[in-house]
């Protein structure tokens, strides 16, 4: 895996700008804060980005990958203000679960998620290598 960063360019802060990679892709669709019964047990921000960074740890699980292997996150949320606040607990549970691994990722602020309850969805493409 490659870091993709110009040499005149700011360094970005929790991602990075590109990433080259290959090798086996796993694709694992956006996933809520919500239980492996698809049951919130939390309506605090960075309690959901735990559930669904941990529910995406499991998924990679499935295809022997890891948090390390992540080259891409999209992130949806549904309070830009809310996630800007969560900002330093994020970090926290960021680094708990995925590490000070930071792939290329957005950001975006959207109208409203399919369940009403959730606060963010988080997809991940990852590169096993082979």
């Amino acid at each position: 895996m490659e870091i993709l960063q110009p040499p005149d360019w700011a360094r970005p802060r929790g991602y990075a700008n590109g990433i080259a990679a290959s090798g086996r892709l796993v694709f694992v669709s956006g996933m809520i804060g919500w239980d492996r019964q698809g049951v919130f047990h939390t309506d605090d921000f960075a309690g959901q980005v735990r559930q669904a960074l941990a529910n995406i740890v499991a998924v990679l699980a499935e295809a022997k990958a890891r948090p390390e292997h992540i080259v891409r996150m999209t992130w949806y949320v549904v309070d830009k203000a809310e996630y800007v606040a969560a900002y330093k607990e994020i970090g926290v549970v960021y680094r708990e679960l995925i590490g000070s691994h930071f792939p290329a990722m957005t950001a975006v602020q959207v109208a409203a998620l399919i369940e009403d309850r959730a606060k963010v969805e988080i997809e991940v493409t990852a590169v096993v290598p082979e």
